[in-house]
């Protein structure tokens, strides 16, 4: 990795427009512009297997417009070898620059980096739109118990800012953030383990949010990346803490495989996960990715409302994306 490291390559816009393949997605509005980042062409043959960027006005029709760099950095191919893609980003706004989260790792292994991007603006118009490699900001490696991917940033008290990461290796766990830049906080650097099941310790794909008196932990449950032999499902849990224990409905903690199931399988949508959750003014919407039943088990994208019972546990709303292969009317 360059000591400097060097702003990234402008990328053309519209790679392959018709192109179908998202997973694990996250999202965020700048203006009247929704813009949805996910997971590089498993193949490496858009933009050499790049973080995707999609834009929408209306939240159901989604249209590719580019990547966030042309090549995958070259500090991560020589950190990650074998690395086809680029995985899981992550995207929020702190601090005046939208702050871009994301992995590298390869099939079956935790030797993994989270890698951070950064931009004044998501709008590719504008003379400040410019994504910056920033560099390393958390990695594991054999002698870990723990996988360094899907990252998720977490607002956290008094400011504080924390990432969330993880895929089986022990689960889901926690660390802080140095507020002002984003990175790993030296100063704070207990590794937290927030949620983990039994062998193979099949979770990943977390996020975390804020609501009333609790933390949300939501957790992707399962298999992934099977078409439709995933059994992916999307698990919650809460806490008072940032740092835990978080709970299910019966009191299980979800460090002991507790949870409760907030989105599974239903309409031809295969195993939901990989969830992040936006926050519009008073509105929250959820988005994750699943494998559509109707087209031989593509990968695509689900947006719902996500609202709050009486108890406080979230609750999904009705699906807003229409299903690609699905028929008239089905």
């Amino acid at each position: 990795m360059p000591a400097n490291p060097v702003p990234a390559n402008p990328v053309p816009a519209n790679p392959v427009p018709a192109y179908v393949f998202i997973h694990d997605p996250s999202m965020i509005r700048e203006g009247s512009t929704w813009y949805l980042f996910s997971t590089g062409d498993p193949n490496g043959a858009v933009n050499d297997g790049d973080i995707q960027i999609r834009t929408s006005t209306d939240l159901r029709t989604w249209r590719l417009v580019g990547t966030v760099f042309t090549k995958v950095p070259a500090w991560i191919t020589s950190q990650v070898p074998g690395v086809v893609n680029l995985w899981a980003p992550d995207i929020s706004f702190f601090g005046g620059l939208y702050h871009l989260y994301y992995a590298a790792s390869t099939f079956g292994s935790n030797d993994s980096v989270i890698a951070l991007a950064t931009n004044r603006t998501l709008d590719p118009a504008s003379p400040e739109y410019h994504w910056a490699d920033a560099g390393l900001v958390f990695s594991s490696g054999a002698a870990d118990d723990y996988n360094a991917i899907d990252p998720a940033l977490v607002a956290g008290p008094g400011g504080s800012k924390w990432l969330l990461f993880g895929s089986f290796w022990g689960g889901i766990q926690l660390i802080a953030l140095n507020a002002a830049t984003g990175e790993y906080s030296t100063r704070q650097p207990t590794v937290y383990s927030l949620s983990s099941a039994p062998s193979p310790d099949p979770e990943e794909g977390s996020y975390m949010v804020h609501h009333g008196d609790f933390y949300y932990l939501f957790v992707s449950y399962g298999d992934c990346c099977k078409g439709v032999g995933s059994t992916y499902e999307i698990l919650v849990g809460r806490s008072q803490s940032i740092t835990g224990p978080f709970l299910g409905p019966d009191g299980t903690a979800m460090s002991n495989g507790g949870g409760m199931e907030l989105q599974g399988s239903t309409d031809g949508m295969i195993g939901p996960g990989s969830p992040s959750v936006a926050v519009d003014g008073t509105a929250y919407l959820i988005d994750y990715h699943y494998y559509d039943a109707w087209a031989q088990g593509r990968p695509w994208l689900q947006v719902r409302k996500l609202y709050w019972a009486d108890a406080g546990w979230p609750v999904t709303g009705a699906a807003l994306v229409p299903v690609p292969g699905a028929p008239a009317g089905s």
